[in-house]
């Protein structure tokens, strides 16, 4: 093996540990809610609005906005 074997080598080789240390990493979640999950509070369950889409087929699409 000459010298640029080995360096490409050392390369696939931290490439592949770089990639498998943040595939086993745990993720960390910011949605920007207070939730484990990412979810908004607890106080916030009823949405300010909604936006409903439909669609048929051969249809007119339509969007239903709801402001409350």
């Amino acid at each position: 093996m000459d010298w640029q074997q080995i360096v490409s080598l050392t390369m696939v080789g931290l490439a592949a540990v770089a990639l498998l240390g943040s595939w086993f990493r745990p993720r960390k979640v910011r949605f920007g809610g207070g939730g484990h999950c990412g979810c908004s509070s607890p106080a916030q369950t009823n949405p300010q609005s909604s936006i409903v889409f439909r669609a048929r087929k051969g249809g007119r699409p339509e969007v239903v906005v709801r402001m409350k």
